[in-house]
């Protein structure tokens, strides 16, 4: 019988450098930073030489030939596999999952885990207040794994690709699901944000840690503008931050060779990975996700544990939709006392690319490393509430060991259900499914967009034929549900709809 060996977390490190230094780390810098901070949160001496595995998530914004590679150099070490993910914020807990497999199955002794993004000094650099000395950005010569785009050609030819533009079609579709009025919805997304900033207010390595109010967070401002209606600024997530994050996992065995303190070890106790239809334009809904769904009941399945259990949670936080939805498919209540963040989630912590996730993670070990009886759930998201990572961590060893699953008829499940694309050639009656009007840096109304159903059925894809002024008046009314008269025109090669009460 194959030996089975227990993963666990033995080395975390987050860093979120500060704003006004005068010589910024580029981001291999920042990742060599935490990557040493977390060996030494582990204390043990030996585990250095015994990393045999190196994944670094992709980077955003300053990328490098062979990050993994320097990144080695830098550190002193030599594993035997690295690696350089595909994008997605699902990543860094999609690969605790795999390294808890690996370590399980023996195939690992230590994996080591990085990512980090510096683009708040990038911008200081090229609005000319610093110089930077960083090491030279290239484009990335692999990427371990496949890295298809997170948008069709329908989509992308409707310039629905930036997160800001296609998470408020999601929300606008969850207002209407929950029949409040725009107001009410404003005010109701502003109360669940309230919350994530008091978080980030207590967090030392949040990148805002001003505690904004409701109102704040709701009320449309010159400095709370508009981007993508309904989100004001203080709704989406922060890019621009200069932060990072390292974990470090073994197992339990080579723990206690090493002689690490078991009062460092955190155990993942359950895990899963689905993505909901690919391309958000064929899911026959747009306010849910039955892979976040399936992957938190399989989670907990693993880790033999029911949602009750579970005292800690970081729910992905990118847009206030993201998290509705999560929390509407885990199954935890409007009225649950349990915060639903560790860090103060993606727009106050820091939305650090790819990897926000990271620190979600190391700030759930650090939880439990001072009170061993906590459950924590942890979920990621990668593109457009399309892919999915979701983890258990807990203090005490799983009673069900990691091992290789198979979880192919789950997504099979999930995928079968998308439509056909959405037609190219609209003509007709188009029923409003769900929106977004874009916003430019004055806050002023620049474009409408909608997807919605045609009378067959079938989906469709829409500017809105509006000027300014009329899409201003449409932000105080419901569209889902409202039906407008769609053509295509060809001098635009766009589907446009008009809405006949607003003409």
């Amino acid at each position: 019988m194959t030996k089975s060996y227990t993963p666990i977390l033995v080395g975390v490190a987050q860093y979120t450098q500060p704003k006004h230094t005068t010589s910024p780390l580029d981001p291999l810098g920042l990742m060599a930073h935490v990557c040493r901070a977390a060996l030494a949160d582990a204390g043990g001496v030996k585990l250095k030489e015994l990393i045999d595995t190196l994944y670094v998530v992709n980077l955003f914004q300053w990328t490098y030939r062979d990050a993994p590679g320097m990144l080695c150099n830098v550190l002193g070490i030599s594993p035997e596999r690295s690696y350089y993910t595909p994008i997605g914020g699902n990543t860094p807990q999609l690969l605790v999952h795999k390294a808890a497999r690996d370590l399980a199955s023996g195939r690992r002794r230590a994996v080591l885990l990085t990512g980090a993004e510096a683009i708040y000094s990038l911008r200081r650099s090229l609005k000319g207040d610093i110089v930077l000395d960083w090491t030279p950005s290239e484009s990335p010569e692999r990427i371990d794994g496949d890295d298809p785009p997170g948008v069709n050609h329908f989509e992308a030819s409707y310039d629905l690709y930036l997160p800001s533009y296609v998470y408020p079609i999601f929300e606008t579709a969850i207002r209407a699901s929950y029949g409040r009025s725009p107001e009410q919805h404003r005010e109701y997304m502003g109360r669940l944000w309230e919350h994530f900033s008091l978080i980030a207010s207590k967090n030392s390595h949040a990148w805002s840690r001003e505690k904004l109010s409701a109102q704040d967070i709701a009320e449309v401002t010159s400095d709370n503008r508009y981007i993508g209606y309904p989100y004001t600024k203080s709704m989406n997530a922060n890019i621009n931050v200069d932060q990072s994050a390292a974990l470090i996992l073994t197992t339990q065995e080579t723990a206690q060779e090493c002689g690490i303190d078991p009062s460092r070890w955190v155990y993942p106790l359950g895990g899963a990975d689905f993505h909901d239809i690919w391309n958000f334009s064929q899911r026959p809904r747009l306010d849910n996700s039955p892979a976040i769904r399936n992957a938190a009941q399989v989670a907990l399945d693993q880790a033999e544990l029911t949602l009750n259990e579970i005292d800690v949670f970081d729910l992905y936080s990118c847009f206030p939709s993201a998290v509705e939805i999560a929390r509407a498919e885990i199954g935890i209540a409007e009225d649950d006392p349990r915060e639903l963040s560790v860090t103060g989630g993606l727009a106050f912590f820091g939305g650090a690319g790819n990897n926000y996730s990271m620190h979600a993670i190391a700030s759930v070990v650090e939880r439990i490393r001072h009170d061993r009886s906590l459950k924590a759930m942890v979920t990621a998201n990668g593109w457009y509430i399309t892919k999915h990572s979701i983890g258990i961590y807990g203090g005490t060893p799983p009673k069900t060991p990691w091992k290789d699953s198979d979880g192919s008829s789950i997504q099979r499940a999930i995928s079968d259900e998308a439509l056909p694309e959405p037609v190219e050639k609209a003509d007709g009656s188009l029923c409003v499914e769900g929106y977004v009007v874009r916003h430019d840096r004055h806050g002023q109304p620049e474009k409408g967009t909608v997807i919605g159903r045609l009378t067959d059925g079938k989906r469709a894809l829409a500017h809105i034929d509006a000027k300014p002024g009329t899409l201003l008046k449409m932000e105080e009314v419901e569209l889902v549900g409202r039906t407008g008269e769609v053509r295509f025109d060809q001098g635009v090669m766009r589907n446009l709809v008009r809405f006949p009460e607003f003409s």
